[in-house]
């Protein structure tokens, strides 16, 4: 077949073998005009073979019509046009086989062999009929010059349409390999085009989880020592003004300072870069789109706020000893500076355990406990049971149930672990261990 890929061959609109209703018009009418000419040249033929000339035509009429199979069978039609060379006649078919043959599939050494076997019948049905007219005096030219004539009649009949045939066929693959070349394209760039999609929306999701952890971490603990302070400011309002008025301050300054921390947060969140809406993302090249989707993905991990230390942990112990908590903290090893990322996690472990302890189990004596370790740090907060049961509902603080999952969250980003549960006295532990990464 002349065409290539399997586009061509399983696209087909046309009828048996052809691809197109085109190319089955244009091999119909030219196996008719074949068909016409061999049928022509058949009353010559029968008339030189001794033959009647019905017989001529009818066989003549059969030769060219197996041009119709060109595209199906080049080679039979080749074959035909050199079995029928001998009796003058089928030179369309032979030279359109030709053609159909070098643009076809074949391997070059069969077209080869095959054009070589057709100009050697030209040359010789040429020079034999050139030679008997001669001698019959038909033809007046010199004998030395039967060869020339043999040579550049079989060369006109055989190479133009090789050379053709060859040329389409290669343009034909070339163009096949470009089509092919730029469908992989448009398939790899599709692939990257749903990779940067996907990075992008994992970008956006480990955003928006980071943030829910830092708002979370942000506001319970504060807001939940507040309730506390409102709720002992409301106890002793009327028994001791002096401690009402401290209470308050402490609920004014805690306030303050969770307001700090949230403009703090919403004001890296308004003026962070690579933000853009959904019509501007639509009109980024997909370039952009996967830089844009890296840059976000790196930065859920790498950036985040100036958060607190572990030389704020004292004072953090003491905003919840000033609550009413009953509550020691005791450090082993030497105290060393840490990354920015593992000194804000222990810091938030221990600040939503004191808060979970606000909550569940207010008034239990707590324990917080931080070991600093030659390659890892580890902290532990554990309360005992409350004294009075049912205190935390009292305060009425309410719980979403994120806060151990944030905690274990954070610590597994760095490579620690987390353990909580409650312990075999009836209180609550908290265990992280986070490696060192020390600065």
């Amino acid at each position: 077949m002349t065409t290539t890929g399997e586009d061509h061959t399983g696209a087909g609109g046309g009828p048996w073998w052809w691809v197109r209703w085109r190319s089955a018009l244009l091999d119909i009418s030219l196996a008719a005009v074949s068909a016409v000419e061999c049928a022509v040249e058949g009353i010559q033929f029968s008339r030189d073979a001794g033959l009647p000339v019905p017989v001529g035509m009818v066989f003549g009429l059969f030769a060219g019509v197996t041009l119709l199979l060109r595209r199906r069978w080049p080679i039979a039609v080749v074959l035909v046009s050199i079995a029928v060379t001998p009796a003058q006649m089928g030179f369309l078919m032979g030279i359109v086989g030709l053609y159909t043959l070098a643009a076809s599939e074949l391997p070059r050494r069969i077209i080869g062999a095959l054009a070589g076997m057709s100009f050697v019948g030209m040359f010789i049905v040429t020079y034999v009929r050139a030679h008997q007219g001669m001698v019959r005096g038909d033809l007046a030219i010199a004998g030395g010059f039967i060869p020339f004539l043999s040579v550049t009649t079989a060369l006109g009949m055989t190479a133009p349409p090789v050379l053709l045939g060859l040329y389409v066929g290669a343009r034909r693959r070339l163009m096949e390999s470009l089509r092919e070349r730029a469908d992989s394209l448009e398939r790899e760039l599709m692939l990257l085009a749903e990779r940067a999609e996907e990075r992008a929306e994992w970008a956006r999701n480990e955003e928006r989880t980071r943030i829910a952890r830092e708002m979370h971490d942000v506001v319970a603990h504060r807001v939940s020592l507040m309730v506390v302070h409102a709720a002992a400011l409301q106890a002793v309002a009327r028994k001791d003004p002096e401690k009402a008025v401290k209470n308050a301050a402490l609920v004014g300054d805690m306030g303050r300072q969770a307001l700090t921390e949230l403009r703090e947060m919403l004001g890296v969140l308004r003026t962070g870069e690579g933000f853009v809406g959904r019509s501007a993302a639509a009109s980024v090249p997909l370039a952009a789109v996967g830089a844009a989707a890296a840059a976000a993905a790196s930065r859920a991990v790498d950036e985040s706020l100036d958060g607190p230390c572990l030389a704020e942990l004292e004072e953090l112990v003491g905003q919840s000893a000033a609550a009413g908590m009953v509550v020691k903290l005791s450090v082993e090893g030497e105290v060393r500076s840490y990354a920015s990322e593992v000194e804000q996690t222990a810091y938030r472990v221990v600040q939503e355990a004191l808060t979970n302890v606000h909550k569940h189990a207010a008034g239990a004596r707590t324990h917080v406990r931080l070991a600093h370790r030659s390659a890892e740090i580890a902290m532990q907060v554990e309360n005992e049971p409350p004294p009075e049961p049912g205190s935390a509902q009292a305060a009425r603080l309410p719980s979403g149930g994120n806060g151990l999952l944030g905690m274990k969250e954070r610590v597994s980003a760095l490579g620690g672990v987390f353990v909580s549960g409650p312990t075999d006295a009836g209180g609550f532990r908290v265990s992280a261990v986070i490696p060192a990464g020390a600065v």
